[in-house]
């Protein structure tokens, strides 16, 4: 396998690993609160907060990669990413309390929020003209980390115990790291090189771009960490209530968001060949309608209208993604990319504890998914404003546009 292909299978099963350890706790808390009441209580709402602290330092974590990267270099940070997240769910996975995986699953959040900044920017230069389709197939990967958490972890819960559902996915995340260390050094950028000059953008259109993917970033980030973080939860509840059947939850769970992985390698190529609005217009049109369905509808009509929600969000991860490599310079990608995904990680830090609340206040889902919808027209209004510029598929017509 050539070197540069080497770095990408690491780049993206960093991917698949980030996601997977995001989600693990909100099905752990299932197999916890009958395994280990005890030590951490028999609420739902309670245990599923201890993993606040993690989402919060993986969104503000995201904000001074880029620095970091220019001080210590993106290989460095991307061993420390493996091997600090693999030592964070082995601890995760020897707690007695819920002190010590609160602040383990905290540590965790912080090494996690390594991997988009860096490893994006890293991907998209590599990419050169063909960012879509690498971004889509590596958005695969990270969704096949959100489709096989819930799943992998319900059986570990099942089959071992819950301390198992960390325990693993932190020694597979360590074996990477070491492997990723023997790795030769490697420039990423070649692609972008071979693409040639990035294009001179007029800064109004540019300013626009921004400010868009900035709106954006705060209300998917909500939306895409809710819905993967309740999804278990809202199976559980309205289809497989007895315990005994958690697998088939973590199933259904993996099935409905493995939906949304395929879906990003459509969107890729779609974003090849066409204007980012008019992939964007679509998956947005079909959020909003799509958690409204779940938050009234019974039965299991939900697990393929969770397939669609899950295409939607997740296929949008790709187009949002690619924003950033269209209108914005290579040279301020990583930087900008730590703002957007701080930003997105932040709505996404208040998912853990909303749920938790809204389900102790209310006793079920309905209310979250009402809310998620409202922020699903959020979305809409966002994918309504962006640029759509022929020009973002031939960046040599930027230059007469300048005056635009």
């Amino acid at each position: 396998m050539a070197p540069g292909t080497r770095q990408i299978v690491f780049i993206n099963a960093a991917h698949a690993l980030t996601h997977y350890s995001l989600l693990i706790l909100a099905t752990a808390v299932l197999g916890m609160v009958v395994q280990s009441p005890a030590a951490f209580g028999a609420e739902y709402g309670p245990i599923l907060a201890l993993g606040s602290g993690m989402f919060v330092l993986y969104g503000l974590g995201s904000l001074p990669q880029g620095w970091l990267a220019e001080r210590f270099g993106r290989v460095a940070m991307v061993r420390a990413f493996f091997l600090g997240s693999g030592a964070s769910l082995v601890v995760a996975g020897l707690s007695e309390g819920p002190a010590m995986l609160g602040a383990a699953l905290l540590v965790l959040g912080g090494f996690l929020a390594i991997y988009h900044p860096i490893c994006t920017a890293m991907l998209v230069e590599a990419a050169g003209r063909r960012v879509g389709r690498a971004v889509g197939i590596n958005g695969v990967f990270g969704n096949l980390g959100v489709a096989l958490a819930p799943a992998a972890t319900a059986v570990l819960v099942a089959w071992i115990g819950w301390r198992a559902a960390f325990l693993v996915p932190g020694a597979i995340a360590l074996l990477l790291g070491l492997l990723y260390w023997r790795e030769p050094p490697f420039d990423t950028t070649a692609g972008q090189k071979a693409a040639g000059p990035f294009p001179a953008i007029p800064r109004a259109i540019v300013r626009r771009a921004v400010i868009v993917l900035l709106a954006i970033a705060a209300a998917s980030g909500l939306v895409f960490n809710a819905f993967t973080l309740l999804l278990p939860k809202l199976l559980e509840e309205r289809l497989a209530a007895d315990p005994g059947l958690l697998p088939l939850v973590g199933t259904l769970a993996f099935a409905a968001t493995l939906c949304g992985g395929l879906t990003q390698v459509t969107v890729g190529h779609w974003i090849d060949r066409t204007t980012l609005r008019r992939v964007f217009l679509p998956l947005a049109l079909v959020q909003a309608p799509g958690l409204l369905a779940l938050a009234l509808l019974d039965g299991w009509v939900l697990v393929p209208i969770a397939g669609i929600v899950a295409a939607s969000v997740f296929g949008q991860v790709t187009v949002n993604e690619t924003m950033t490599a269209r209108y914005v310079a290579p040279a301020l990608r990583a930087k900008l990319y730590s703002v957007r995904f701080t930003v997105g990680f932040l709505g996404a830090a208040v998912a853990s504890p909303l749920i938790g609340w809204l389900h102790a206040a209310t006793g079920g889902m309905t209310a979250m998914l009402l809310l998620l919808a409202a922020f699903g027209l959020v979305v809409l209004g966002c994918a309504l404003a962006f640029p759509d510029r022929e020009e973002e598929l031939h960046p040599e017509r930027w230059a007469p546009a300048a005056g635009d």
